[in-house]
């Protein structure tokens, strides 16, 4: 196959907008150099010599975005999860980010890490590393090499951390800088974002420092934002100058443009929080599953989804306990029905087409023109075999894709995978 300029044949289905699927059963898809040329129902006669990869039969969807997820974690997932927030931090969590002083170990925790992460459905990636330059530029180099499209920060934290896994203020921003240096231009596929790892864990002289390195350099930020009520009590303790748990970030300058700013979570933001966000430009990413597993709450999702917020969707592994984005997605849509059904009324359940669209579109903007089969749009791209999950009930086009986000794991499987016209697998 020409690589970046083929066409697909399948039943192709993406998001029309963010509240509905568009789908064309045996459609052509058509990719050159990279990106979406359109979707038809008969092959143009302009694209009829180039390569086509024919899919008959199988579900074609833009790919997945992974928008917050911890590398490091990986190796302890599923395990752990009887504990709150703040107590598994200390009990699993920074305890595990320590053994990545030693490169070895951290070559062979992130050598799962990545494969994996390369065979499943996610396309692109937001991902916090550790505190530790060499493993952090070692995960960047391993990640690179897979195709998959990434940003990974090395996080900072220099206050309220673990033994080996605390830094000195100006050594963590010495540190940081010299990283950005170093490794901002030297991949294609993966870049570098700044990664404070939240209030608790920084001072406000490294946030401080954090925000103008974010302006000098016009790099972007990741971090957590009101996940749990006592880090959020906690915060207020430490942060006491500060109007909300956003403000911290605000005021030190992390949530400025033009460089684009991520918060993981944002389970109990205030009105304010949501104001500072939404007038920021600042992207939410929701963990569902994270957020189920340790107790923190429900997100408000319809609230930012009808304000228009950006959102996107993470896997927060380890909090969440896999890489599958189906899972996350179904999730989404499973925990809204709860959140409706028993703490607000007056927010109606996500539906299955605007959770795909925030795991596709939402989380996709972040990188750019990604995330649908608009022409113009890089063509990141899955091809998804459905005919392992039995049923005697015939589907269209568009409720195959809902099945799947539901069944991905009782006989769906991931044909193939595309990342801007490139096949990974």
């Amino acid at each position: 196959m020409a690589e970046k300029t083929f066409t697909i044949k399948g039943d192709i289905v993406w998001s029309a907008g963010p509240t509905e699927l568009a789908a064309v059963k045996d459609g052509y898809l058509v990719v050159v150099d990279g990106l979406v040329a359109g979707v038809f129902p008969e092959l143009p006669a302009e694209y009829a010599d180039i390569e086509l990869v024919d899919k008959t039969g199988m579900l074609v969807m833009p790919g997945l975005v992974d928008a917050h997820v911890h590398a490091p974690q990986y190796a302890f997932r599923g395990t752990g999860l009887d504990l709150e927030l703040l107590d598994w931090l200390n009990t699993y969590t920074f305890p595990e980010e320590a053994k990545y002083a030693d490169l070895d170990y951290a070559e062979r925790a992130y050598d799962i890490f990545v494969d994996d992460l390369k065979n499943s459905e996610t396309c692109r990636a937001i991902v916090f590393g550790t505190l530790h330059v060499p493993a952090t530029e070692m995960l960047m180099d391993k990640l690179e090499a897979t195709g998959l499209k990434s940003y990974v920060g090395k996080v900072n934290m220099d206050r309220n951390g673990a033994p080996g896994l605390e830094e000195d203020t100006r050594q963590s921003l010495a540190d940081t800088e010299q990283w950005l240096a170093d490794t901002r231009d030297r991949y294609e596929n993966t870049k570098p974002i700044l990664t404070p790892r939240f209030t608790p864990s920084c001072t406000d002289e490294l946030m401080e420092g954090i925000g103008k390195l974010k302006a000098a350099q016009n790099v972007p930020l990741q971090s957590h934002l009101s996940e749990n009520l006592s880090e959020i009590d906690w915060v207020a303790e430490l942060c006491p100058w500060a109007s909300c748990y956003g403000d911290t970030y605000l005021q030190t300058g992390q949530l400025a443009g033009p460089a684009k700013s991520i918060m993981a979570h944002c389970v109990y933001s205030t009105t304010n929080e949501v104001e500072i966000l939404k007038g920021t430009g600042c992207y939410i990413a929701l963990c569902p599953e994270s957020n189920a597993d340790l107790a923190s709450g429900i997100a408000p999702v319809r609230m930012y989804f009808d304000l228009g917020m950006n959102l996107a969707l993470g896997s927060d592994v380890a909090g969440g306990p896999h890489l599958s984005m189906f899972s996350a997605i179904a999730h989404t849509v499973s925990l809204s029905k709860l959140r409706w059904r028993c703490v607000d009324e007056s927010l109606k359940p996500i539906t299955i087409p605007e959770a795909i669209y925030i795991a596709t579109v939402g989380g996709g903007s972040f990188f750019g023109k990604v995330g649908t089969f608009e022409p113009g749009f890089e063509a990141d791209i899955l091809v998804l075999d459905d005919s392992g999950i039995r049923s005697t009930v015939d589907l269209d086009t568009q409720h195959r894709l809902e099945r799947f986000c539901y069944e991905a794991n009782a006989g769906g499987r991931v044909d193939a995978k595309f990342v801007a016209g490139r096949q990974i697998f």
